[in-house]
């Protein structure tokens, strides 16, 4: 999944090395599936209990889907010898890539990898080899194998085994790309069948690339494909056997002479090496898909400096249309595993190719337009490929696939209800990174100023860096200079941020305007002009005093202090929202499978009924924000019975909410284990919460609320991000006591997009 935000390459390369190397170290691993705590269950998982499934396998061998994780394993195979950028590296150095392409099947598809790194480049060996460990896996992805090697090695492999098979450096690019030159055409108004094309690239991609366009009908006399040394035309010699299909009489022997009334140039090749020049000589609407990394074959903004008819796709997620081939590859192989495909087919990668292309002729969800902070999206120029973070990829695309195995006769175990098996789907991918992915997308779309206190703390000056060098806020650091400025040098980092000292001669102006502005706050409330002269010179009134007279747009403190003390001044300073009594904070508690949220963790000791409904309604409204449809529970060790005094109030809290706002889903006094749980909830169909479980759950009081997330974090059996603060008019966020760097990078994230729905865009 390619990413080109601009770093420091030396500091990248340092975080890159720091989080490899990160116990456990890697980026996969392997967990139990089944119970394994009792000496029963050791004896079913292994001898004698084992013996029983190896049995019935033995008497038929498809009983292997049945008994083993087989049917959702996919090995990730490769020989190190055309790897990334990085070229013939060897077996043992691609193994980092291999992992990270096993992390993007699990979190985008659900589908269990094992990497499997081969240091054999003798084509005939290295089939013999993956042949010979086929049984284990139910899908091969071969991965950055060098042409002409590549097709030599997945056409014998196709052949000899019964499980799906792709090279996806060939197969992956070929199927987004085409895709989106369905929909480019359709933009341009051009049929495919008439429309001459230029290929830039004569390797594993490009031929791959050629032949899936050829498939779609374009025509093969209508397509020039140029290698480094320029067009294969007939007065070529030495020509590999799949350059020779692409042969053409042509009179053109450069890219520029190529290009002449071209209708799609096709770039599979290194970077600026298409001139304004040649764009210029293609023809109205030219299609042009420049997807060389990181650097395309031309720039983008050239692009469209030398011709506003272009339609125009990049390998980059900084521009629009990417061609990304995490669009397909899970999905292709999420849909072939679940029908348990011998193969995968052209029959399949059409299917994928219009699911992609359709998709992206459809409504935008609000979800999607939420990931990346968008307004509107709509089918044209700048939008004719699907978002990465456009969760209906996995159910049309995996449905498309899965039917298409079924259709062309290859499906092992075909479906028979399409609608559970879209749901089941969806059930897969309910996991905390996702949502991570999304907000931190939605803040790179317009990252705000976030001052981030205390920070000496080499915690908060490394989550800084992150947040500079991914593009997703504008930090500035609050704090004593010298200790700043020493940490960052002692630490190595490359971190060039403003430094506000509260202290410092240079805030002398800055602390005039921030006394005059807290003795206006609080001359009625004890607080006298002296006093104020002595305050503004400590962080804890200084940063929520930048927040108020707008020299920051958000304001992330905490870390070493004790909540409520660094709450004070906040209080002290900035104003509640109109119609807000009392403010509240939330905790976003991520999951393996789901995102829950809870309140009030930190503010309110024992909130009245009426207090409930007013945390109740802030959280309904701050869980939308994050694209999550909130389901809300109130909580207590009763299950809709009044008897105590908690469950009272719970249930007086609710009458309420249920009086005022019918709309919203919540419901209670209940446990929470309950809330969780759908067969649970079926004995009790009067409830607002249906059968579906509970997402958002107020507490009675703070102490069960905070208990209840620090005993997860302190477990380690979620990740959890916050407080989240609720009911400010600035973006203001308290981080907890000793927060680790991606803790205090997420709580800075959600004060990104706190902001920027606090401050929209003017214009």
């Amino acid at each position: 999944m390619a990413d080109h935000t601009v770093r420091d390459p030396h500091s990248f390369d340092k975080a890159a090395l720091e989080y490899h190397s990160r116990n456990p170290k890697g980026k996969i691993e392997t967990v139990p599936s089944k119970p394994h705590s009792s000496q029963r269950d050791l004896s079913l998982a292994y001898s004698p209990g084992v013996a029983a499934p190896c049995l019935e396998i033995e008497k038929n061998p498809a009983d292997v889907y049945q008994y083993t994780g087989k049917g959702n394993l996919v090995a990730v195979i490769s020989n190190g010898t055309a790897v990334l950028g990085l070229g013939d590296i060897g077996a043992l150095a691609s193994k980092p890539v291999m992992e990270g392409k096993g992390l993007l099947f699990k979190i985008f598809a659900d589908i269990n990898v094992f990497d499997i790194e081969i240091n054999e480049k003798d084509p005939d060996k290295f089939i013999e080899i993956v042949k010979g460990i086929a049984p284990t896996f139910g899908g091969i992805n071969l991965e950055d194998i060098k042409a002409p090697e590549a097709f030599h090695i997945e056409s014998r492999l196709k052949e000899e085994l019964d499980i799906p098979l792709m090279h996806d450096d060939q197969h992956g690019t070929a199927i987004i790309s085409a895709a989106a030159l369905l929909n480019a055409l359709d933009i341009a108004g051009k049929d495919i069948s008439t429309v001459k094309c230029v290929v830039n690239g004569a390797g594993a991609a490009a031929v791959s690339c050629t032949k899936l366009y050829i498939a779609l009908g374009l025509k093969p006399e209508n397509v020039l494909m140029l290698d480094s040394k320029g067009v294969l035309n007939t007065r070529r010699i030495n020509l590999t056997e799949e350059k020779l299909d692409f042969v053409r009489e042509s009179e053109a022997d450069t890219l520029e002479e190529a290009l002449t009334n071209a209708d799609i140039f096709i770039g599979l090749s290194k970077g600026n090496i298409m001139t304004p020049e040649m764009l210029l000589r293609m023809a109205k609407n030219p299609i042009v898909f420049a997807l060389a990394n990181p650097d395309p074959e031309i720039d983008y903004n050239l692009a469209f400096q030398t011709r506003k008819d272009v339609i125009m796709a990049t390998g980059r997620s900084d521009y629009p249309n990417q061609v990304n081939n995490v669009l397909g590859f899970p999905y292709i192989f999420r849909g072939a595993l679940d029908v348990q495909a011998s193969g995968i087919n052209e029959a399949m990668k059409l299917a994928a190719v219009r699911a992609i292309a359709s998709l992206a002729k459809e409504p935008v969800p609000d979800l999607v337009l939420m990931a990346y902070n968008l307004t509107n999206l709509k089918y044209g120029r700048d939008y004719f490929i699907p978002k990465p973070f456009d969760n209906r990829l996995l159910t049309d695309v995996s449905i498309a696939v899965a039917k298409a195995a079924m259709e062309s006769g290859i499906a092992g175990k075909p479906i028979e209800d399409f609608e559970a098996y879209r749901n089941s789907l969806l059930d897969r991918m309910g996991r905390n990174e996702k949502l991570i992915r999304m907000m931190q997308s939605r803040a790179k779309s317009r990252p705000m100023r976030v001052t981030l206190g205390n920070a000496e703390e080499i915690n908060v000056l490394r989550a800084a860096q992150i947040l500079v060098e991914e593009g997703i806020a504008q930090p500035i650091l609050l704090g004593e200079e010298k200790y700043i400025t020493e940490q960052i040098e002692k630490y190595g980092l490359q971190l060039n941020c403003p430094i506000i000292d509260p202290a410092s001669p240079e805030q002398s102006e800055k602390r005039k305007e921030y006394r005059q502005k807290l003795w206006e706050l609080r001359q009625r409330k004890g607080i006298n002009e002296y006093l104020a002269t002595r305050l503004v010179r400590q962080r804890d009134y200084f940063g929520p005093l930048m927040l108020e007279c707008g020299d920051t747009d958000a304001l992330v403190i905490g870390y070493s202090k004790n909540y409520r003390n660094v709450l004070k001044p906040v209080l002290e300073v900035c104003k509640k929202e109109p119609g807000i009594k009392k403010i509240a904070s939330m905790m976003m508690i991520l999951s393996q499978k789901k995102q829950y949220f809870f309140a009030d963790t930190s503010i309110n000791p024992n909130p009245s009924a009426e207090e409930l409904v007013e945390i109740a309604r802030m959280s309904d409204m701050t869980v939308r924000t994050f694209g999550v449809q909130p389901r809300i529970a109130m909580l207590s060790y009763e299950n809709f019975s009044k008897i105590s005094d908690t469950s009272k109030k719970m249930a007086e809290a609710v009458k309420i909410l249920h009086a005022k706002y019918p709309k919203m889903i919540v419901d209670g006094e209940i446990q929470p284990d309950f809330a969780m749980d759908a067969d649970h909830l079926e004995d009790y169909p009067f409830s607002k919460l249906g059968d579906q479980p509970a997402n958002t759950f107020i507490f009675p009081n703070l102490e069960s609320a905070n208990l209840s997330y620090k005993i997860l974090r302190g477990m380690g059996a979620a990740q959890v991000v916050g407080p989240i603060l609720m009911g400010l008019q600035k973006p203001v966020h308290v981080l907890q006591m000793r927060s680790s760097v991606e803790e205090i990078v997420n709580l800075a994230t959600i004060a990104v997009l706190d902001a920027q729905l606090k401050y929209p865009k003017t214009s």
